[in-house]
């Protein structure tokens, strides 16, 4: 009787890691149905200027709005309005005709300054703030060029515009290392909650009899959760080159998240073993999450950046050793973690 109720327990808990394990890839598969919005409203926050269609009207006014008015007619989206005196111009704005005022003003010395007044904690804020930026921008390379012969030295050229796509980079520097290290947060969060909840409901006691060990408890636990996070991040990645999106050398940025997972569930079960409360272990392993990925994230080479660098095949044998980098870490800190738990055991 003993042998099947620990027989039942087992399968209790192997369930309830499995609906846990379902249930993020189900939400993973919930947000990726929405992608293309998703993609369309983060380039928004990221780049407010690649959304097209923004038209942004500015009242201007001063002895010096000319050159402003032919700024205007080479940014796609703003007009400028001339007014007679600044005091037209902030009537204007007050009443809701336009978006912004700018006051051109030409100094005694030759020089020309611009006061631009814009809305205060509006939707719109954000977009008509860019719009001006790349007015005035484009106002003062006019004005560069057009006083150019007054200068002693020839100025320095200015390099062409790229001219490249938001998305293009969005998706290579942001989208695509989000989508690769949601799983590996995710693995760690599940050992987490795997190892304290057996704690908190006794299970763990019952496995005990089990002919196995402690340290083969958890390579079980941590085995299921890292080997869940590459088929996810391939999943992601299948997804993006089905839309269109081209992704270099899978293979090793594969590597690389699994030498991440390993090492951030090694992190989980190391808190879960020592804190085997769920809500403190859960708080720890998220702050120890943000300060490892946030330091590892500061610098030149760290695994944002080497992912970005491997996705668009432009990899050098500086992101081939930070690969192999973390993935000796890895091996280090879970082995290290395992032999800890083995000898004090968990919870203890």
């Amino acid at each position: 009787m003993g042998s099947r109720l620990t027989v039942a327990r087992r399968e209790i808990a192997g369930l309830r890691a499995e609906k846990t394990i379902l249930l993020a890839i189900a939400i993973q598969l919930f947000i990726a149905a929405f992608s293309s919005f998703l993609v369309v409203g983060l380039v928004s926050m990221y780049d407010p200027g690649a959304l097209d269609g923004a038209e942004v009207e500015v009242a201007a006014a001063g002895d010096a709005i000319a050159d402003l008015e032919r700024a205007a007619a080479e940014v796609p989206g703003a007009s400028v309005t001339p007014y007679e005196d600044a005091a037209a111009a902030r009537n204007a704005f007050d009443g809701n005709a336009v978006d912004a005022v700018a006051i051109a003003t030409r100094e005694d010395s030759g020089r020309i300054s611009v006061a631009v007044t814009a809305p205060d904690a509006t939707v719109e804020t954000t977009v008509i703030v860019v719009q001006l930026r790349d007015l005035l921008r484009t106002y003062e390379r006019i004005e560069r060029v057009e006083r150019a012969e007054s200068l002693t030295r020839p100025p320095l050229p200015v390099p062409e515009s790229t001219g490249s796509s938001p998305y293009f980079t969005f998706t290579y520097t942001v989208l695509i290392p989000v989508l690769v290290f949601l799983p590996v947060f995710i693995s760690g969060s599940l050992v987490v909650d795997s190892i304290t909840e057996e704690l908190d409901r006794g299970t763990l006691e019952l496995l005990r009899v089990a002919p196995v060990t402690i340290g083969e408890i958890v390579d079980g636990k941590a085995l299921a959760a890292v080997a869940i996070a590459p088929g996810q991040a391939l999943l992601w990645l299948l997804l993006l080159e089905l839309n269109g999106t081209s992704v270099a050398n899978v293979p090793t940025i594969l590597l690389l998240m699994t030498a991440l997972t390993t090492l951030v569930v090694g992190v989980a079960a190391g808190i879960a073993a020592a804190a085997p409360d769920r809500r403190a272990a859960q708080f720890l392993y998220s702050v120890a999450v943000l300060v490892l990925f946030g330091g590892a994230t500061a610098m030149a080479g760290g695994p944002t950046n080497a992912v970005a660098r491997l996705a668009i095949d432009s990899a050098d044998p500086a992101t081939t050793l930070t690969v192999a980098v973390y993935a000796t870490l890895a091996a280090v800190a879970y082995l290290g973690v395992r032999r800890i738990i083995s000898a004090n055991g968990i919870g203890q």
